[in-house]
């Protein structure tokens, strides 16, 4: 589709900011509404999430919207997950065998005013400031922009709007009050909270900064990720109701003990760690699934404001950008925005819906499963059996985090066939890989899981292995 209409974004977080660099790259013009101030290079807000994971689905499109350069000097990469046990132990579990195989830490709040500021330089593209979506009345095709500063209420021509406006999406609150779309929030019993490990004396990391620092405790957990002045964000995940939960611990006191009693090691790294925990607010977690995503050709919701999910599996904000790189492949294969709308929900519902089962389920492996040997075990015995035979069995982590060419759906279904192979390959007396009946595993991969396709060699990934 060539750009001749104006394209109205609502939200000027990462996704709102890249879809506009592909809309622009397409010759449309846009205009992005943000109810926020432009906070430039302002500090991101005390307590909420300010570092994410990046992973070859998110890189993929940063280098596919021409922009990953604008990026790459502030990623931290991390090569795998660093459990820290009761005692104080630690062992490494690494994310994949390959040297490209690794996640980034990056700050969101650097990520974001980046992609605004390469969108804003790009000719036709308008950055209003402190404009807040109010309403949308699709009969006339309109919808209702606040501009905070002056005090006026815009009436702003829709189709086409795209609602990049996260998980509480306003836009999604309309379209379901007036049944034009069908929506299921669930909300996680867990939240979180954001704790913080300052760098030492001399600026830097108190922990390996190249791992993912986990504290799996079965109910809850803590995790820290690195950042690039020295110091870790922490996060932990608790009940926000019951005996032990952010609803029963108000008091210092019992904050301060159940902090050194659960992660002895990580308190003693976050001073302030008490003052945050009374101060800054419980995260809410949950995962949200509407369809469709669109109002014929008037307005369609791109990103969390169609599919939010939970953290668990560092891919939402990857998901999101991967959603970005599909709706422009649409826009190039429809002239009228309502088929553009049409084809993008359908190829990425079942996609983002296997996402979202994907990160629930990582959740207990990540707060409980990798702590117990026949996890790391069934861990090991799927790097080997992947080393054996690479076209046919990647580990389910592998074939979300590192291959965006395997679609997340293909990586649920093939993932189920997988456990359960390695359920029966582990099952009785088999407490090393050594025990393991490489024959039969042969037999069963060639006999259950076809090729995958892949190509033999991957531009990305070379590119990925410079950073």
């Amino acid at each position: 589709m060539n750009g001749r209409r104006a394209v109205r974004i609502i939200g000027a977080g990462p996704t709102g900011a890249l879809l506009a660099i592909l809309l622009q790259r397409r010759g449309h013009a846009v205009e992005i509404y943000e109810s926020r101030p432009d906070r430039g290079g302002a500090a991101a807000e005390s307590g909420r999430s300010i570092n994410l994971a990046l992973a070859d689905r998110g890189i993929h499109a940063l280098q596919s919207a021409g922009v990953l350069p604008g990026v790459r000097d502030f990623l931290l990469p991390m090569h795998g997950r660093l459990i820290h046990a009761l005692d104080g132990r630690t062992s490494l579990q690494p994310y994949g065998q390959r040297p490209d195989e690794r996640i980034y830490s990056i700050s969101r709040h650097r990520l974001n005013q980046t992609l605004l500021e390469l969108a804003g330089r790009q000719p036709g593209v308008t950055l209003h400031f402190e404009h807040r979506f109010e309403t949308a009345d699709f009969d006339e095709g309109t919808a209702q922009i606040r501009d905070l500063r002056g005090g006026r209420l815009l009436r702003v021509p829709m189709q086409p709007l795209l609602a990049t406006d996260g998980a509480g999406s306003w836009m999604r609150r309309r379209m379901s009050a007036l049944q034009l779309i069908d929506v299921h929030e669930t909300d996680l019993e867990h939240g979180y909270k954001e704790l913080s490990i300052p760098a030492d004396a001399a600026g830097r990391h108190r922990m390996a900064s190249d791992a993912l620092h986990i504290w799996p405790r079965g109910n809850y957990m803590l995790i820290a990720l690195p950042n690039l002045d020295g110091s870790f964000t922490a996060t932990l995940f608790l009940a926000k109701h019951g005996a032990q939960s952010f609803e029963t611990l108000t008091e210092s006191a019992a904050i301060g003990a159940f902090l050194s009693q659960n992660f002895p090691d990580a308190r003693a790294l976050m001073p302030d760690c008490i003052a945050e925990f009374k101060d800054h607010p419980v995260g809410f977690l949950g995962t949200v699934s509407s369809s469709p995503w669109h109002f014929k050709g008037i307005a369609a919701l791109v990103g969390d404001s169609a599919h939010a999910i939970v953290p668990f599996h560092g891919q939402g904000m990857n998901c999101c950008f991967e959603d970005c790189v599909e709706f422009d492949a649409c826009l190039g294969r429809h002239d009228s925005w309502d088929h553009v709308f049409e084809e993008f929900g359908a190829l990425r519902k079942p996609n983002t819906d296997a996402i979202a089962a994907m990160a629930l389920d990582n959740y207990l492996e990540m707060r409980e499963r990798v702590a117990h040997p026949k996890f790391q075990l069934q861990q090991a015995l799927s790097l080997e059996l992947e080393r054996r035979f690479p076209r046919r069995f990647i580990p389910r982590y592998s074939m979300v985090m590192f291959h965006h060419e395997i679609p997340y759906q293909t990586a649920l279904l093939r993932g189920t066939l997988q456990s359960q192979l390695l359920d029966e390959l582990t099952a009785g007396p088999v407490a090393s890989l050594g025990d393991i009946d490489f024959a039969r595993a042969e037999r069963e991969i060639c006999l259950r899981l076809p090729p995958l396709g892949l190509p033999q060699s991957d531009p990305l990934r070379s590119s990925v292995m410079k950073l």
